[in-house]
C-alpha cells in the first residue's frame, strides 16, 4: 500500500520534520525518516508499506521536529496507531495535525483524567466499509457521558449544516471516528465538529473557531484519513483541589504510631466528604540506611523503587498471627499511637521484628503463590539487588559498600547466588522481597480504593538518591560520587542546602536512553496518576557541591559555562588567582567576624600568608575538616567558632573549574555578601559584578534549555501520568518556557513569587497549567508563617487581604480561611493544601501551637521528620459541620 503523510507545520529555513515508525520502509540508522517540504504550511512523506510485515498489521508512527542545531522535539502522545484494514485501498492519504505537548487539552489525555476524573466510556469498533473514501477522526476528552461528537458540513453527506441531521461519530477508545463515502461530493468541503446530547436528543454546540476545510477528493482506490487533533472547545474550565500530607503523618485509631498505606483509605473517605479530588503524598521509598531517626528523611531513599516498610499495616499482612504477636501489636499500638510525634526508631524496630516473625510462619507459602511469582518476575531487575543490599547492610552494619567485607563491588552473578536455597543469605534476601510484596499489595489496595472513590493519587519523585544506597551500589557509573547535590542560598536557607546525594552523570545516562529514569517513572505509574518532580531545575542544571564542603554556598551549577580568564582581561580586570580564588582573610575580616575571639582564631586555626593576610592551616582548610574538629565539641561558643570558620573558607570570589588549568572559573554565589568582594577596589567591583550578573542570569539560558530538552521530553513520554514540576528557588529564565512547551504544571506559592519585583504572588494571576498552594512541606504553615515576620505579615494583611489597620498578632481562623479561599478561586488547574492549612480555618480543630505543624526545616540537614496529625482521621471524618463548610467552599469555587 502506498501511504502519503501530510502534516501542517510552519517551519523556518534549516528546520525540518521527520517520522519515526515501526514499518521497515521507514527505518534508518538515525531512527527517523525526513519528510519533504511541500509549502509554507505543509510537509509530506510518500512511501510504500507492506502491511503484512507490520507488527500486528498496525502502523505506529510519530512526528518529530528537528531544529537548526539538531535538537529533536517529539509531538506529545504515544505513537499514532493506524490499522489499514481495507485491502482494496491502494493509496492511503493521511492528513495529520501536530500535537503540541504544551497544548492545554493534552492534559486531559493524562492518567488522572482518563482513569479517574472524566467519564469512562465504552469503545465501539469503527470499521470503514469498502466504499469509504474519507475517515474523520477527532479527540474530545472533556465531553460529558451523555454527549457524543457529531460532524456537520456544507454538503449533503454532512447534513448541509442542519443541526437536526448531524453525522454521529463513534468512540474507538481514544478518538471519535466517522467513516464516510464522499465520492460524489464537490471539493473543497467545509465542515465542523459539534457536541450532541443523546440523553436530551438535541444538538448543543459547534466547536469554536473557523470552519475546517478538506481540499482532497479520493480517487478510486484511494482513502483520505483526516486526523484533526482535538475538538476546539473551552479547555481551561476544569479545576480541582486536593490535600497534601506525608503518609507518615496520618493518624488513625488502629495505627501503630505512624501513618500506614491502609490509612490512605480513611483519608480518601474524608476527601470525598469535603469535595476534594486529589491526594498528594511525599516519597514513600525505603530510606533504611542507619536504623536511626536519621532515616526519617524521605528524600534519601536507599532504593528509588522499593517501598518503605514503615508504612506496612501488620494486621493486614496475610496469614494467621499467634496470640503472642497479636497481644504485642495491641500493646505497642497503645504506646506508640498516643505519642504526639512519630517515634521512628521504635516503630521501625517493632515492625521489622514482627515482619520477620510473620515471614518465618508464612513466607515459604507466600513465595509459592502465582501472584507473588508474578510480582517477583515483574520487579526482579531492582528487587533482587535491593534485597541483597539490605542483607549486606544488616550483615556488616553499614549501608556503605566500601565498609563491607564482601560484595563491595556489585556483580550480578554473586547476587544471584544469594537466592540459592543452599546459601546463608537465602532466607534474609527473600524476607526483604516478601516485605516488598506485602507493601505492594497494601499500597495497590489503597490506590484502588481511592480510584473507586473518584480520587487522583499524586506521588513525588526525589531529585536525588542516597549516596550509600542500592542504586549507587549497582550502577555507580550513573552518578558523580565525588560531589554532592544541593540548592543555592534562598530566604529559607541562607547558606544554601547540601543534600549529600551524588549528582547524576547525565552523559552516561544518555548512552542507554535514560533507562534507569524510565524504569523509575514506570514504577511510579503502578501506583500514581500524577507526580511531582522534586526540584525540576535539576534537569536543567544541578547545584553541585564538592565533597570537602559542608554548606551549600560552596557549590556551583553543573553543567555550567565557566568564565574564561581571558574574559577578565577583556574587561580590564587584572587576574590574581590568590586574591580571587583563595579565602580572603585579613585582620579586619577576622575582627568583623569573630570580634574578641579573633586572636584565638589566628592562634589555633590560621597561619600568616604575607604581611597582611592569613590562610587556614592544612588541618582546617576545608569545611569537612572543620566539621570533624568540632564534631564532639558542643556549646554555643564552639558552634560560633565552627560557623565562623565555615564563612572564612567560603569567603572567595571564584571557584576554579576542575581540570581547566586555571583558565576557567565559576563565581561564588551571593558574591556581594562576602567581605572578599566588599574589599575590592570600586572599579574592580563594578566590573566583577557585571560579569557575575551575566554568568548567573544570561549566558547559561540557552545552554540549560538544551540540557533539559535532552532529558525531559524522553522521560515524560515514558508514562501517561500528569507531571508537575517543583520549580522553586533560583529559576533560570528558560525554565517556564520549557515547562510550558512540555505541558508540565508549575508550582505557584503565594509567599515565594517568581517575579523579583513583588513581595507576594497573587493566586488570581496563576497560569492555568499550574498548582497553587499557600505552603509546602519545606515551609511553615499559614499560621506559622504569620508569626515569623511582623513587617511581612502587616504588608500582607493590608495589600493581599485588603484589610486596613494593624494586623492581628496571631493568624485567626478567618485570616487562614481567607487565604485558603484565595487559592480555591485561583484560575490554576489545581489548588492543593497541606492538611494543617485546611484545619487552620477552624479554631476547634487546629493545633494549639503552629510550631508543631511544620514538617521540615530545609536549613537543617539533620531535621527529624516526625510530624503527625493531632486528631485521628476517624474523628476528622465525623466533624460534619467543618466538612460541610469546606465542601461548600470547594463547590462554590468551581472545583
Amino acid at each position: 500500500m502506498k501511504v502519503i503523510f501530510y502534516i501542517k507545520y510552519h517551519t523556518r529555513f534549516g528546520e525540518r520534520l521527520a517520522i519515526v515508525a515501526n514499518a521497515k520502509e521507514l527505518q534508518s540508522s538515525n531512527g527517523y525518516v525526513d519528510m519533504q517540504y511541500l509549502n509554507d504550511e505543509y510537509w509530506k512523506l510518500e512511501t510504500q508499506i507492506d502491511i503484512a510485515d507490520l507488527p500486528g498489521q498496525a502502523l505506529q508512527y510519530k512526528y518529530i521536529f528537528i531544529d537548526n542545531d539538531g535538537t529533536r522535539t517529539e509531538e506529545f502522545q504515544s505513537p499514532r496507531n493506524l490499522v489499514p484494514e481495507d485491502k482494496d485501498t491502494a493509496v492511503l492519504k493521511v492528513y495529520d495535525t501536530w500535537n503540541y505537548a504544551g497544548d492545554v487539552i493534552n492534559t486531559f489525555s493524562t492518567a488522572p483524567f482518563q482513569k479517574v476524573l472524566l467519564p469512562q466510556r465504552k469503545a465501539s469498533g469503527v470499521k470503514p466499509g469498502k466504499n469509504t473514501t474519507h475517515v474523520f477522526a477527532v479527540k474530545a476528552p472533556l465531553i460529558n457521558k451523555d454527549e457524543v461528537v457529531c460532524l456537520l458540513g456544507d454538503c449533503d453527506a454532512l447534513g448541509k449544516w442542519n443541526i437536526e441531521t448531524p453525522v454521529f461519530l463513534k468512540f474507538d477508545g481514544e478518538q471519535w471516528i466517522a467513516a464516510l463515502q464522499l465520492g460524489d461530493v464537490q471539493f473543497p468541503i467545509a465542515y465542523k465538529y459539534g457536541i450532541y446530547d443523546k440523553a436530551q436528543g438535541r444538538f448543543k454546540q459547534f466547536e469554536t473557531g473557523g470552519n475546517r476545510i478538506c481540499f482532497e477528493p479520493a480517487a478510486p482506490g484511494e482513502r483520505a484519513m483526516l486526523q484533526d487533533g482535538f475538538i476546539r472547545m473551552g479547555n481551561e474550565q476544569w479545576r480541582g483541589s486536593g490535600i497534601a500530607i506525608p503518609v507518615f503523618s496520618l493518624r488513625s485509631k488502629d495505627g501503630l504510631g505512624v501513618g500506614e498505606f491502609s490509612d490512605l483509605k480513611l483519608l480518601a473517605d474524608w476527601a470525598v466528604k469535603t469535595g476534594l479530588k486529589l491526594i498528594q503524598i511525599l516519597p514513600i521509598n525505603d530510606t533504611t540506611a542507619t536504623n536511626t531517626w536519621l532515616d526519617s528523611y524521605p528524600y534519601a531513599a536507599i532504593s528509588a523503587f522499593a517501598l518503605h516498610p514503615v508504612y506496612i499495616n501488620l494486621d493486614a499482612v496475610e496469614g494467621k498471627k499467634s496470640k503472642e504477636l497479636k497481644d504485642a501489636i495491641k500493646a505497642r499500638r497503645k504506646q506508640l499511637n498516643e505519642l504526639a510525634h512519630v517515634d521512628y526508631e521504635a516503630v521501625m524496630q517493632f515492625k521489622i521484628d514482627a515482619l520477620k516473625e510473620l515471614y518465618n510462619e508464612h513466607g515459604a507459602d507466600c513465595r509459592k503463590t502465582d501472584d507473588y511469582k508474578e510480582f517477583f518476575e515483574t520487579n526482579r531487575q531492582w528487587l533482587k539487588p535491593y534485597a541483597a543490599f539490605c542483607y549486606l547492610r544488616d550483615k556488616f552494619n553499614s549501608p556503605n559498600p566500601q565498609e563491607w567485607q564482601t560484595n563491595s563491588v556489585y556483580k550480578d552473578a554473586e547476587i544471584n547466588d544469594f537466592f540459592d536455597v543452599k546459601t546463608e543469605a537465602y532466607e534474609q534476601v527473600n524476607f526483604y522481597c516478601y516485605v516488598q510484596y506485602q507493601l505492594h499489595l497494601q499500597l495497590s489496595d489503597a490506590v484502588a480504593y481511592a480510584h473507586k472513590k473518584g480520587l487522583v493519587m499524586k506521588g513525588d519523585i526525589p531529585i536525588g538518591v542516597y549516596r550509600y544506597g542500592a542504586d549507587a551500589w549497582v550502577a555507580p557509573e550513573l552518578y558523580k560520587m565525588d560531589v554532592q547535590a544541593g540548592a543555592p542560598p534562598d530566604d529559607f536557607a541562607i547558606k544554601g542546602q547540601n543534600w549529600g546525594f551524588p549528582t547524576y552523570n547525565w552523559t552516561r545516562m544518555q548512552q542507554d536512553g535514560f533507562a534507569w529514569w524510565k524504569e523509575r517513572f514506570r514504577q511510579m505509574s503502578y501506583y500514581f496518576d500524577a507526580f511531582r518532580i522534586d526540584h525540576i531545575l535539576g534537569f536543567f542544571r544541578i547545584w553541585s557541591i564538592p565533597v570537602h564542603a559542608v554548606q551549600g554556598i560552596m557549590g556551583t551549577f553543573d553543567p555550567c559555562i565557566p568564565v574564561h580568564v581571558n574574559e577578565l582581561g577583556e574587561q580590564g580586570i587584572w587576574f590574581d588567582y590568590e586574591r580571587f580564588c583563595l579565602p580572603y582573610i585579613t585582620d579586619d575580616v577576622l575582627y568583623e567576624r569573630f570580634r574578641e575571639k579573633a586572636d584565638h582564631v589566628k592562634a589555633h586555626f590560621l597561619q600568616k600568608y604575607g604581611p597582611q593576610q592569613y590562610v587556614l592551616r592544612p588541618a582546617f582548610d576545608t569545611q569537612k575538616k572543620v566539621e570533624a574538629h568540632f564534631k564532639d565539641q558542643s556549646g554555643s561558643e564552639n558552634i560560633l567558632l565552627r560557623d565562623g570558620l565555615y564563612d572564612l573558607i567560603s569567603n572567595v570570589i571564584m571557584f576554579e573549574q576542575q581540570g581547566s588549568g586555571r583558565t576557567g572559573f565559576h563565581f561564588r554565589i551571593a558574591l556581594d555578601q562576602t567581605s572578599s568582594f566588599r574589599h575590592l577596589p570600586p572599579q574592580v567591583k563594578e566590573k566583577i559584578w557585571a560579569l557575575y550578573i551575566d554568568y548567573f542570569y544570561r549566558r547559561q539560558n540557552d545552554f540549560w534549555k538544551k540540557e533539559s530538552l535532552k532529558k525531559l521530553p524522553r522521560l515524560k513520554a515514558v508514562t501517561n501520568m500528569l507531571v508537575c514540576g517543583e520549580d522553586l528557588g533560583m529559576v533560570p529564565d528558560t525554565v517556564p518556557g520549557v515547562m510550558k512547551q512540555l505541558g508540565i504544571l508549575s508550582l505557584e506559592i503565594q509567599r515565594m513569587p517568581k517575579q523579583q519585583d513583588i513581595t507576594f504572588f497573587n493566586p488570581a494571576n496563576a497560569p492555568y497549567l499550574s498548582v497553587v498552594t499557600p505552603s509546602t512541606h519545606d515551609m511553615s504553615t499559614i499560621r506559622g508563617w504569620w508569626q515569623e515576620n511582623r513587617a511581612l505579615t502587616q504588608q500582607f494583611y493590608n495589600t493581599e487581604l485588603g484589610q486596613s489597620g494593624e494586623a492581628p498578632y496571631f493568624c485567626e481562623p478567618w485570616i487562614n480561611r481567607a487565604i485558603v479561599l484565595q487559592h480555591l478561586y485561583s484560575p490554576a488547574m489545581w489548588s492543593i493544601f497541606q492538611l494543617q492549612d485546611i484545619l487552620g480555618m477552624s479554631a476547634e480543630l487546629r493545633r494549639e501551637n503552629p510550631e508543631d505543624e511544620r514538617i521540615n526545616v530545609p536549613a537543617n540537614p539533620q531535621h527529624y521528620w516526625r510530624y503527625r496529625m493531632h486528631i485521628s482521621l476517624e474523628q476528622l471524618i465525623k466533624e460534619r459541620g467543618f466538612n460541610d463548610e469546606l465542601k461548600g467552599y470547594v463547590q462554590h469555587s468551581g472545583r
